[in-house]
């Protein structure tokens, strides 16, 4: 399994957020949620992606203070770079947040 493989992220979200935007990150992917703080999805015929998520403490700059999960990503299967490289562009602009 190469680096690109299995990596992870922090997100500002609520779990509660996550897990309501995750179908539509995933496109026309099955999703697959299993024990709480675990998804699957399916990509291809021979791909999968697996996610495990955990709530980090908020993150507390002043007055803000922002909800944090930290999302650990690992792809499985038989996904070319591209594929993964694909996938991961539409994820990403599906969950991206406005800003400055």
């Amino acid at each position: 399994m190469d680096s690109n493989s299995e990596f992870e992220r922090e997100h500002g979200s609520t779990e509660s957020d996550w897990l309501r935007c995750l179908p539509g990150a995933v496109g026309p992917h099955r999703l697959t949620l299993g024990p709480p703080g675990e998804a699957r999805v399916t990509i291809g015929d021979g791909g999968q992606l697996h996610l495990r998520w955990q709530v980090l403490p908020e993150r507390r700059i002043a007055l803000m203070r922002m909800p944090r999960m930290q999302v650990h990503y690992r792809f499985a299967g038989s996904l070319s770079d591209e594929e993964r490289a694909h996938f991961l562009r539409y994820f990403d602009l599906f969950l991206q947040r406005g800003g400055g």
